[in-house]
This record gives structure tokens, C-alpha cells and sequence, in this order.
């Protein structure tokens, strides 16, 4: 008979020895983009030739889907079931990344090549995801070597190859396949810890409402010095309507965007004293801008946040002598459950029209990721709490949505699973950027993290529906 700390040193073991570095260097040269044409196959070869074997090595019977959705990439399937009675858990991963950006990264480095330098692994999806449902696997089979070949329980898995294009199929793929992926809850790995030496599960994630704003005043550009002060600059009117909506530093303007009772108490209580990490350079944590009043880690993970993630009026790269004719800007609204993104539209239009501004235009609003929490005090996210703690003897932080956007409420709306996310990466990892890497000793923490909850799974004492 094997044991906790049996399962534990595998896991520690298979990663110090280089094994781990091995395979995610196998599934990081695979250039699965889902946001370059012309890599339809690569999405499917990573299923194919990177994971399916693998799971079929440990006892998991696997199937490859079309994704619902046309031009989207596929899903993979898979469960281990020892017995229909034994709880079952959902492990959730994406094995598509964002572009590669080639010719954006620093000399030596190369997105579809792992490069090691000092404390860190670079390469396209170290860490988003392929470094974290790596991990998991890599734990689960330590789990299952040290109990002879079984578990305890069941395993299911959804690998999904469109994350990085919102998810697209993945909610018709889970409501038409819900007995097959029927289970308790659901455990996984995506974004970033609150700091990079503090383990952190993440109970939901904030969603992501996205829209245009628009001035377009006539056909054309007219002369600068013919036109300029006679004729409406569409580029300042565009940019005196973004400030009403936000003001100087940063506080929502438009209050019928915010959660109406504040920050809940249960969300306050779990981030009381919760870190925000900011020390890794890639941008700086202002304390002055955003919501009066609250902390950072309440702003990020329990208020809701207005960005402007691109404006355009004539031809920057090219600018001509002229008056432009209209300006643009794309612009993203992260909030949580706690306000009903129903009414975001609407807000905003009147909120526009009282300020003067009825000719700027609302295109293309929706909702590109829903928001999901479970409870921070649910039974299987303090289980999980206990659990990692024991493996790295150390505090694990409880956050009640991660700062990102992921698809938790596909599983929440069809399957009523809770969720229990425990990020293996960092908030400066760059993971849609150039550059991107995963920081080795969290890395190393992840697997004997889920070593852990995996050998505590097949004991006494878990949470029951």
C-alpha cells in the first residue's frame, strides 16, 4: 500500500529529474495557435499526438470531438472510471494559445521552442495552459503509480482548443454531453496566483462584456488647415465621451455598472489581507487609481473594471494633413457576479446621452465570457484549502473570482459543479504576450499541490453532494 507522502515525492521526483521539462517541451513545440489561420491541424495534433496517448497510458478512454461550432477547434473527452458509484471529478484544460508573435520575442527565445533561463521556462502556453493541465496530469499519474494503478475515484476531462477565442462551442458542447461529463466538482488550473510564493485557489472568475464605441461624422477626411476649428474632430469628442465614463483616476463613472450592494461580506472577509503581486515589472499597481476606498486585492478580484483596449482615428502609422472623419475605440467592462451585465448596454447609452454625447454609437456589445463564483466558504474549496496546505506546508489564499476570464459558468449553468481553480502561474508571466514563461518553483509547488489533492480524494472525509 502506498501513501501521502509516497504519491507526494513522485510527483517531486518526476519533476526534479527533468521529465516534466521534457514533456511540456513536447507540447510547447506543437504551435497550436487557435488565433492564426492555417493551424487547424496543429489544434487537432495537439490532442492527437500530445495528450491522447499519455491518458490512454493511464487508464483513460479518450475521444476527439468536432466542436460545435464551425471553424472552431476541437474537444477532447476523456474519463477513468473505476467505479460508477465513487465521486467523480472534472479536470478542465485548453491546449490552444494565443499568436505566437514570433518576431516579438527577446534574441534566444522562441514561442514554440522551451527555453530555460534562471528561474524560468519560456514558451508559448508554459503557462496558459498547457504548463498548468500538464501539471495536473503529470500528478495524477504520480498519484496512480504510488496506489498501484488506481484512484479511489473517477476522472473526467474536458481539453477544450478555443479558449483563446472565447470559448466558442464549449457551452453546446457541455449541454449536450452532460451525463457523459457528469461530476461533483470541478478541479483545475488556469491564470495567475495572487503572488508568486503564495498558493491560491480561485473560486469563479470575473466575466468580460465587450464593446465599441463610434463617431462617424463624414465620408471622408477634410484638409487640417482649411478645416481645423471649423469642423467637429471626431478624436476629441470620442475621447471627452471615455471620460465621462472614467474618471481622471480611474473610478467608474457610469455607477449603474457596479455591484449595487458593494463588495459582499464573504468576498471582503476572504480577501482581508490578500496580496496583490506587482514586484515582477510588467506594469505598476497604482494605489490611487480605481474605486475609492478599496483595498487592491478588492478592486481586482471584487469590483468590477472599465479598460480602453484600443482607439483609433485616421492613420497613426501614416498620419496625413486632415481632419479625420470618425475615431474608434474597443473597450472591455471585468465584472463579477454581483451585477447583471444585461443592463450594461442600456446604462451606458443613457449615461452618454446625459453627458451630451447621443451621436457617439454602441456597436457590438455582448458578453464574451460570463462571470462564475461558487460560495468562498464551500465545502470543497475549504477541503481543497486543507489539502494543499498540508502537501507545501504553507497558507493558501481563498480569492472569489480570478482576475481573468474562464469558462466556469459552462459548467456551473449545465453540471452544477463547484469550482475550485488553483492557478500554477503568476500575474507577470505575459501569456498573451511575447516572452511568455512559467515560473519553475510555483511549477514544481503545482504538482505536489495536486499529488496531494488527488491521493486525499481516494481517502475519507470528502465533501459530499
Amino acid at each position: 500500500m502506498g501513501t501521502r507522502n509516497g504519491a507526494l515525492a513522485r510527483a517531486a521526483s518526476y519533476f526534479d529529474s527533468g521529465q516534466f521539462r521534457n514533456l511540456l517541451a513536447r507540447l510547447v513545440s506543437i504551435p497550436s495557435t487557435s488565433q492564426e489561420e492555417g493551424r487547424e491541424a496543429d489544434l487537432h495534433r495537439y490532442l492527437a499526438e500530445g495528450i491522447q496517448p499519455w491518458l490512454e497510458q493511464i487508464g483513460f478512454s479518450v475521444a476527439i470531438h468536432p466542436n460545435p461550432i464551425e471553424g472552431f477547434g476541437p474537444i477532447l473527452t476523456a474519463e477513468r472510471v473505476e467505479n460508477p458509484a465513487l465521486q467523480s471529478i472534472l479536470l478542465y484544460g485548453h491546449g490552444d494559445t494565443v499568436r505566437g508573435l514570433d518576431e516579438q520575442w527577446r534574441d534566444g527565445l522562441k514561442p514554440w521552442a522551451l527555453t530555460e533561463e534562471g528561474d524560468r521556462w519560456y514558451g508559448r502556453g508554459t503557462a496558459d495552459n498547457k504548463g498548468q493541465h500538464a501539471l495536473n496530469l503529470a500528478a495524477l499519474e504520480a498519484v496512480l503509480a504510488e496506489r498501484g494503478g488506481r484512484l479511489g475515484f473517477n476522472v473526467k476531462l474536458v481539453l477544450e482548443m478555443a479558449e483563446e477565442r472565447g470559448s466558442r462551442g464549449l457551452r453546446e458542447f457541455v449541454a449536450a454531453n452532460t451525463d457523459l461529463l457528469a461530476a461533483d466538482v470541478l478541479i483545475a488550473s488556469d491564470g495567475p496566483r495572487v503572488d508568486p510564493a503564495l498558493p491560491t485557489i480561485a473560486t469563479g472568475t470575473r466575466g468580460i462584456f465587450q464593446f465599441e464605441l463610434e463617431l462617424k461624422l463624414r465620408a471622408g477626411g477634410v484638409h487640417s488647415g482649411h478645416w481645423g476649428g471649423l469642423t467637429t474632430d471626431p478624436a476629441v469628442v470620442l475621447t471627452h465621451a471615455i471620460g465621462s465614463i472614467m474618471d481622471r483616476k480611474g473610478r467608474i463613472l457610469v455607477r449603474d455598472w457596479l455591484p449595487r450592494n458593494g463588495v459582499p461580506a464573504e468576498v471582503r472577509g476572504v480577501l482581508d489581507g490578500c496580496p496583490v503581486g506587482g514586484a515582477d515589472g510588467a506594469a505598476t499597481i497604482d494605489a490611487d487609481w480605481g474605486e475609492p476606498g478599496l483595498t487592491p486585492a478588492e478592486k481586482i478580484y471584487g469590483w468590477n473594471s472599465f479598460i480602453v483596449l484600443a482607439m483609433v482615428s485616421g492613420r497613426p502609422e501614416a498620419p496625413v494633413n486632415a481632419v479625420a472623419p470618425d475615431a474608434r475605440a474597443t473597450c472591455h467592462i471585468r465584472y463579477t457576479v454581483d451585477t447583471d451585465p444585461a443592463g450594461f448596454e442600456a446604462a451606458l447609452r443613457r449615461h452618454l446621452d446625459e453627458h451630451g454625447f447621443p451621436e457617439v454609437e454602441i456597436r457590438d456589445a455582448g458578453v464574451r465570457m460570463a462571470a462564475s463564483r461558487t460560495p468562498p466558504n464551500h465545502p470543497w474549496v475549504r477541503w481543497a484549502q486543507d489539502s494543499m496546505a498540508r502537501s507545501l506546508g504553507k497558507p493558501v489564499q481563498i480569492i472569489p473570482n480570478s482576475s481573468g476570464g474562464l469558462p466556469g459558468d459552462v459548467f456551473v449553468d449545465h453540471l452544477g459543479t463547484p469550482l475550485v481553480w488553483v492557478p500554477h502561474s503568476y500575474n507577470g508571466c505575459k501569456q498573451h504576450g511575447p516572452d511568455e514563461h512559467l515560473l519553475i518553483a510555483p511549477a514544481r509547488e503545482g504538482i505536489m499541490a495536486f499529488a496531494g489533492l488527488w491521493w486525499d480524494l481516494g481517502e475519507a472525509g470528502t465533501p459530499k453532494r
